[in-house]
């Protein structure tokens, strides 16, 4: 554990601060950073569920003055707006990215994404391949094969069941409350054995936001627990994946939950992927495995 502690602090202190902004989505407010440098060709860091776009500063830091890095708060998420009725689709997520890139012309813009934002910016490069120039996908494909099988032995009626007994007990839950700022990081290292306490720290303050009565709440909605019943078919992602033309770039931690693509058969749906495993490294690989990480993405880059 030492050894994978001391690789996650390798990551260098944030010394520049981002500017806000924000655009207009199906009505939603949607905020996102902007690290400057507008000349240079744009990067868009996208954040996966329950995360925010601060989670990619020590990214950005690194990339700023080579390309112009936005990072956006996905809806619900972050200093986003939540959905008024509680409801996130991939094709709304996949429509706000789609705003994202047409609004501030950025196209042809670089992804890099981590888990949904992975699958997001997956769907995002097969609808519209040539607005793409290239793209990192952070356990990003979703589900397991196996995972996916069993899904899908339930049954499309009992998934629409599960889903909404999912969104009743959401609509009963009140964001949970820490007494300090304190409990709110030690759930944060909980979640994480491979963060460090400095990066762990960091993605707690920018990831909360006090309450009025002086507690302390995650940013993200509730509801974003209830996944949509209803999407693509296994057979239209699939293909999807292979209307992609850019080269991507696929990341896995072996230590992770997540399947690896090149085991499990998914790498052959592409027409110019490549896959990198990361030892000692969990889900959040781009933060247990900072150095490592930077090395292939820049090579990629």
């Amino acid at each position: 554990m030492t050894e994978i502690v001391t690789a996650a602090r390798t990551a260098q202190p944030i010394e520049a601060s981002p500017t806000s902004h924000s655009f207009i989505s199906q009505r939603l407010k949607l905020h996102y950073t902007d690290w400057g440098n507008p000349d240079a060709p744009p990067l868009l860091l996208i954040h996966g569920g329950r995360d925010h776009c601060r989670s990619w500063d020590w990214v950005a830091q690194q990339l700023r003055q080579d390309w112009h890095v936005m990072a956006p708060d996905l809806r619900g998420h972050g200093d986003s707006a939540w959905s008024p009725d509680g409801d996130y689709t991939m094709a709304a997520y996949v429509y706000d990215l789609a705003q994202l890139v047409h609004q501030a012309r950025l196209a042809p813009v670089t992804l890099v994404a981590h888990s949904l934002g992975g699958n997001i910016a997956l769907r995002y490069t097969g609808l519209y391949p040539d607005s793409v120039a290239r793209l990192v996908a952070i356990e990003g494909l979703g589900p397991s094969p196996r995972m996916q099988a069993e899904r899908d032995a339930i049954g499309s009626a009992q998934r629409f069941r599960n889903w909404i007994d999912a969104k009743r007990d959401a609509a009963g839950r009140q964001p949970r409350r820490y007494a300090t700022l304190e409990d709110a990081f030690a759930r944060m290292q909980s979640e994480n054995a491979y963060l460090s306490a400095d990066h762990a720290r960091y993605l707690t303050i920018h990831g909360t936001s006090r309450n009025e009565d002086g507690t302390w709440s995650w940013k993200f909605d509730n509801y974003l627990h209830a996944w949509s019943p209803i999407d693509f078919t296994q057979a239209e992602i699939h293909a999807l994946w292979g209307a992609i033309t850019c080269p991507v770039l696929l990341c896995y931690g072996r230590k992770s939950w997540a399947s690896d693509p090149v085991e499990d058969g998914r790498i052959g749906y592409f027409q110019n992927a490549r896959s990198v495993t990361f030892e000692n490294a969990g889900h959040w690989l781009h933060h247990d495995q900072f150095e490592q990480f930077m090395a292939e993405l820049r090579g990629f880059l």
